[in-house]
This record gives structure tokens, sequence and C-alpha cells, in this order.
């Protein structure tokens, strides 16, 4: 059977055989159209971006390294996810697939729910934690304007609105990315102002005695910045599949880079500053108290709500809706409003703790020991051994030769794995050879992958 390569603009029925047309979940399909062009690209990535946990992330950074390192680790850090994001995103981008589907090349029909298993259940906690933030930051509102504290209430409510925006998907991220973009860079450069005039003396004092490092607490710190992205770096062709074709290769890192470095940066570098002046990490607290103005201060805890609605629509509901819909067979609507129980149940309120900045950068660090080693399989899998070409009847064909589980994957994940725990400080970064080698090796030699060699370059 031919390779079928799939055009933005073409037809499901002209890239799956109708047999599997008619039993594919719509959600699934290669996308039809692609509503997603470079500006509205970059700023759906650009609201995305902005999520308090990067805050707790530059807090954590207090006393291990000086501002300029900081400042290097968080650019290293979002310069490594544009790469590896376009190196994932390549497929969706091509093909206008999910990567759920996209994982059934490596992974076989049946092995994609250990790696969307994997992805899924960190966002589903971050989304409980972004809600729980955004929503403290509303009831303070409520709170300033009209004396109303009810913060169980709030959150319940904000969480049913995310999941509800969700609902529209990428229609709905195209047009919180476009409003939210200028609203975005203007609080943020407000913020790094703010911090900058009120609490000189204090920033200056909390540096003074701080050496830093370039070498190990260096690299751990941009482990924990990419790890905040190492979740959605293996399911980028989510996003990838909606944008237009021309966003590819170098224009993509760009993109990307836009999208992200600002942000993070900003976002980074305030929390650093503002633990440094005022030695708390709760930037609600922080935010709540240093701004004399009732206005700006609303203004402000406005802004940070409505961010994490961005970071969680983007990074946190889709991925995971994306991975019941393929498991259980799901709607997308059933899915997305699963995801918002699920994050309820991790109880984020008990997240939240004095020591939430130092406990969140372990959090990051560890599964990223995990998603990256899934992420090294898709490149290798798709760039190395398939050279770029999928036959899209093979992927949506459950019965077929991608049938089942393709334990090259798995045992080369776990291997990856174990690899990085040992340096847990880089766990990313540590897990990628191993288990880039692995699968190689045992794509070639397992018996039990000989189906799975069908389309690279070991086919017989």
């Amino acid at each position: 059977m031919s390779v079928i390569e799939v055009s933005g603009d073409a037809m499901v029925d002209d890239i799956l055989g109708a047999d599997f047309d008619e039993n594919v979940n719509d959600d699934l399909k290669p996308t039809e159209k692609r509503i997603m062009g470079m500006v509205s690209y970059v700023t759906s990535f650009l609201g995305g971006s902005i999520s308090i946990g990067t805050f707790s992330l530059g807090a954590g950074l207090l006393g291990i390294l000086t501002l300029p390192q900081a400042i290097a680790a968080i650019f290293i850090g979002c310069l490594v996810i544009a790469i590896a994001l376009t190196i994932v995103g390549a497929c969706g981008n091509k093909y206008g697939i999910p990567f759920t589907v996209q994982l059934r090349s490596s992974f076989g029909t049946a092995g994609v729910k250990i790696p969307g298993i994997i992805r899924g259940l960190p966002a589903i906690v971050w989304f409980g934690f972004l809600s729980w933030i955004g929503a403290g930051a509303i009831n303070s509102c409520l709170k300033i304007m009209f004396g109303f504290d009810c913060l169980p209430v709030v959150y319940i409510l904000f969480t049913m609105l995310q999941v509800a925006m969700s609902i529209k998907g990428f229609e709905g991220i195209k047009v919180i990315g476009n409003v939210s973009c200028v609203f975005i860079l203007a609080v943020l450069a407000y913020m790094l102002y703010l911090v900058n005039t009120q609490f000189p003396s204090e920033i200056h004092t909390a540096f003074a005695n701080v050496k830093g490092s370039w070498g190990m607490p260096f690299w751990a710190a941009t482990t924990s910045f990419l790890g905040v992205y190492s979740t959605t770096i293996v399911n980028a062709s989510d996003y990838s599949r909606n944008a237009t074709e021309d966003i590819k290769s170098v224009k993509s890192v760009v993109a990307y880079v836009l999208g992200i470095v600002p942000g993070t940066m900003f976002l980074g570098v305030i929390g650093l500053l503002m633990t440094a002046a005022t030695g708390n990490s709760d930037p609600i607290e922080v935010f709540s108290t240093i701004v004399d103005n009732k206005v700006i201060t609303v203004i402000v805890l406005l802004f940070l709500a409505f961010a994490q609605i961005t970071a969680n629509v983007l990074n946190n509901i889709v991925p995971p809706a994306y991975v019941l819909m393929e498991s259980f067979k799901m709607k997308w609507t059933h899915a997305t409003i699963l995801v918002g129980i699920l994050s309820v149940c991790v109880m984020p309120w008990k997240l939240v703790t004095g020591d939430s900045a130092a406990g969140l950068a372990l959090f990051t660090q560890f599964y990223s020991a995990f998603l990256g080693p899934i992420f090294a399989v898709m490149a290798v899998d798709y760039h190395i051994l398939r050279k770029k070409k999928l036959n899209m009847n093979d992927m949506y064909d459950k019965e077929g030769c991608f049938k089942g589980v393709n334990w090259a994957a798995v045992i080369a994940i776990i291997i990856g794995s174990v690899c990085s725990l040992f340096i847990m400080d880089l766990s990313w970064y540590v897990s990628l050879i191993p288990t880039g080698v692995v699968y190689y090796i045992l794509m070639k030699t397992m018996k039990s992958s000989k189906g799975f060699r069908k389309g690279t370059i070991f086919e017989d």
C-alpha cells in the first residue's frame, strides 16, 4: 500500500479508507481545516506559558543561582523546549494527526495507553494546582471588592468555566490566545517594574551572598523549567495539527521561542525577585499585599486567574482528554468533563503549601524522567526509522501491523527512565540517548516488533 501524505486542505475521505473512516472518532481523524496561522499559534503558546508553576520554580532558585544564571537557565530550558516541540510536532503538522494516533506506530494501538497515562496524569495534577491558584486570585478580588470569601465555591465554578471553554476545542484556544496576548505582556511588564522599584535594597541583600553555580545546580534549573513543558512536548502534534502547513522546521522553532520565552522568562524572574524581596513564594499573597492601589491589585489578580485559564486549556486539558478518547472511546465533551472531575480529585489545596516551590521542582524533575524517554522513542521512530513517512491507513487500522503493544518501545522507556532516576537533577536529558539507542536496537532485533518494522528502514 502506498504512503498517503496529508495536506491541510485534504478531505478525510481522501486520507482514510472507507472502512476506517466510518469507525474512527471524528476528533481523532486527521485535521481537515488548519485554523492557526503564525500569529494565532504564537499567541496561543504565549497565553499557555503564563503558569504560576513557573513563578514557583523561579522562587525555588533563590539562594541557588545568581540572577544572570537564573535568566540563562530559563532561556536555555525554553530553547530546548522549542526544538523538542518542533521535532515531535513535525508529524502532526504534516499529517494532521493527534499524538495518541502518532504513538501507534511506536507503541502500538494498545500500547499507546502507557505513554498516554504517563502524559495525562501530570497534566491533571497541574490542572488542579493551577485552578486552585487561579480561584484563589479570583477569591481575593471578590474579597477586596465585595467582602465575599468562599474559596471552595470559587474553585468549583472556576474549574467548570475552564472545562466549558475547553469543550470548544482549538477554536476556543485561538480566541483566548489572541485576546489575552497584549494584556499578558502588559501586566508582566508592570509586575517586573513594580518589584524592581519597590524592593531594590531587599533584592540586592537577598543576592549579595549568592555565589551561584554554572555546574549541576544550573543545569538542574534548566531541567525544572524544561519539565514544565516536558508534558507538552510529547503531545506537540495536538497543537501542530491545527497550525498551517508553513509552520515547520525553522519557522516552527521561531514560533515556539516567541510564544514560550517571553512569558516563561518574565514570570520565572518575577517569582525569583518577588520571593527575594518579600520572603514569600505564594504569588497571590505577594500581589495582594505589595500593591497599594486596590484597582491595580484587582487587575493583577484577575490577570493571574485568566493566565491559568490559558495555561490549563492549552497544556492540561487537551492532552488527557485525547488520552481518554483514545483509551475509552469517549467523546470530546465527555472527556474534558472527566478531566475536570479528576483534577478536583487530586486535592490541589494540599499541594499549595509553604514548601510548594521546592516540591514543585522535584515533581517536574520526577515526571520528566518518564516523559523524556517517550520523546526519545517518538523522535527516533518518526525521524530516523520512518524517515518522516507514514501510511495513514496503517495508523488507523487497529487490526493491522500496529496492533497490540510494541514491547521495544515499552522496554526502551523503562530503561531510559531508570537511567534518568539515577541523576534526577538532569532527568530529561539523561534519558534521551539510552532510550533512543535501546529502541533502535530492539526495533531491529526483536521478533515481536516485526509488524512494527513495516514502513521503517528495517522492513524486510
